[in-house]
């Protein structure tokens, strides 16, 4: 089958929209505590790549929470390999929310429908059509591809991408970046403004555990060391507290490119600066730096008691807390001022803001991959939010990028689609992703001190078993 003039032929297209749907019909649900299975897709994902003569290494920490390794060997020796990785998991859904059962993986109007079109089943599904597309056509990219297909990204990653990096290194030996998901997505910013944001750093995670002593009695006698008392005040606080702007680097480069789009002249170093009047003034653009200029802390479960009138001696509250990079020790010191001295706190569970630089030649091959086949788009960098499994293979020293692209539709809203009720992703999305990951991968996209070029040999001896051989 002939290759469209971007290198990619029809099957790869016509095979991202049938992958996209086969994984969402294998049900991953990750409902925490170690509830999920995520062995049937590893295998359906091994067995895909088995099929392009790229050799799998499967691997698990528990029976049935299983993830693929695979390494693609590159035309240049001396290049760092780059890590592409996406999660098999999925958050539960419930079907008598959705306008199609969830798990059918129904293809309608040009739609692709059910959990994990959007996080994040269809970049693990245009990264299997990429190099299914090499193995035909015999392409090598320029540098090593490691791919890694994770379990448990949905909840602590400790049977997933944590368990790769802390007893698997060895696989990713010479990565020296990673991509993932929640980057390079359209973004309609108003005026038929498009942007594409590619995520540059992550907020750190800080799941907290509050705990409020008090004295235990019955419920029609005054006590005034109530645990429910105390932990509800503190909890309160912690709600009503409006947290100081701290701007990192990648969020100072977002707001500096936004305003130049909006041709609104600022100057971030000003004693009079203002984030929060610029923000005014962004207009949609806004809700891409907004959650990421400040650290936050919201409370989002409560435990405390048994009976209605017995005051319990103890009660305890979950907190999800999210740091920017630099900001953890301001973090801590203003969780011990909220929480009083009648509560104490510690994590429950954490993870380390990420920053990854935008000045580099691997920011600029994604820019010049997505300019490449949206010419009128703008990218930009931004910081995520919350967190993926960047976090865990930072561990190893790679820096992580958002980068799954998508071209969606003015309306189609992307990022409400996360964890929400009829997820799903359009096939011409999909189309788009295939062409810029396969243009940036193959080093396409790259400069000219870094450009390799691509490489045609027969397939398939241009694949390796995972991890590098040593002399």
């Amino acid at each position: 089958m002939a290759d469209h003039a971007d290198g990619v032929d029809e099957q790869a297209l016509m095979e991202v929209v049938r992958l996209t749907s086969d994984l969402i019909r294998i049900d991953t649900t990750n409902r925490g505590g170690g509830e999920c299975r995520e062995r049937p897709a590893a295998e359906y994902v091994a067995r895909q790549l088995a099929d392009a003569g790229i050799e799998p290494t499967l691997l698990e920490r528990t029976p049935g929470r299983t993830n693929v390794v695979a390494r693609i060997e590159g035309t240049d020796p001396g290049a760092p390999a780059l890590l592409v990785h996406g999660h098999l998991d999925v958050v539960p859904a419930e079907p008598a929310d959705w306008s199609v059962h969830p798990f059918s993986g129904e293809v309608r109007d040009g739609v692709v429908w059910g959990r994990g079109a959007i996080d994040m089943k269809n970049m693990d599904a245009m990264v299997l059509a990429v190099v299914r597309r090499w193995a035909r056509s015999g392409v090598r990219p320029r540098r090593d591809i490691v791919l890694a297909f994770t379990a448990d990204e949905e909840a602590s990653a400790v049977d997933g991408a944590g368990f790769l990096a802390d007893h698997h290194p060895g696989l990713f030996e010479g990565c020296t970046e990673g991509i993932s998901e929640s980057g390079a997505f359209t973004f309609h910013a108003g005026g038929g403004m498009r942007l594409y944001p590619i995520g540059a750093g992550e907020r750190g995670t800080a799941w907290l555990k509050l705990t409020a002593q008090g004295r235990a009695g019955h419920g029609s006698k005054v006590n005034r060391s109530n645990a429910v008392s105390r932990l509800a005040a503190a909890v309160a606080r912690i709600g009503e507290y409006r947290w100081p702007a701290r701007l990192t680097p990648t969020v100072r480069a977002a707001l500096r490119e936004l305003a130049a789009l909006h041709a609104i002249e600022t100057d971030l170093d000003a004693p009079d600066f203002d984030v929060d009047v610029l923000l005014s003034k962004l207009g949609p653009s806004a809700a891409l730096v907004e959650p990421t200029v400040r650290n936050s802390a919201n409370p989002t479960m409560l435990e405390a008691g048994y009976k209605v009138n017995v005051i319990p001696g103890n009660a305890v509250a979950y907190v999800d807390g999210r740091v920017v990079p630099g900001g953890e020790a301001e973090f801590r010191r203003t969780m011990d001022h909220l929480t009083g001295p009648d509560v104490s706190w510690d994590y429950h569970h954490g993870e380390s803001a990420l920053q990854a630089p935008v000045d580099g030649p691997v920011y600029a091959a994604m820019r010049a991959a997505l300019e490449r086949f949206d010419p009128d788009g703008h990218v930009v960098p931004y910081c995520m939010s919350g967190g993926t499994d960047a976090k865990q293979f930072a561990r190893l020293g790679i820096t992580g990028y958002g980068f799954s692209p998508l071209r969606l539709p003015e309306g189609f809203n992307y990022q409400a689609l996360f964890h929400g009720v009829d997820e799903r992703v359009p096939v011409e999305a999909l189309h788009f992703g295939v062409r810029v990951l396969d243009h940036f991968l193959t080093g396409r996209a790259d400069g000219p001190a870094v450009a390799g070029g691509v490489g045609r040999v027969e397939q398939p001896q241009y694949v390796r078993k995972a991890g590098r051989s040593h002399a």
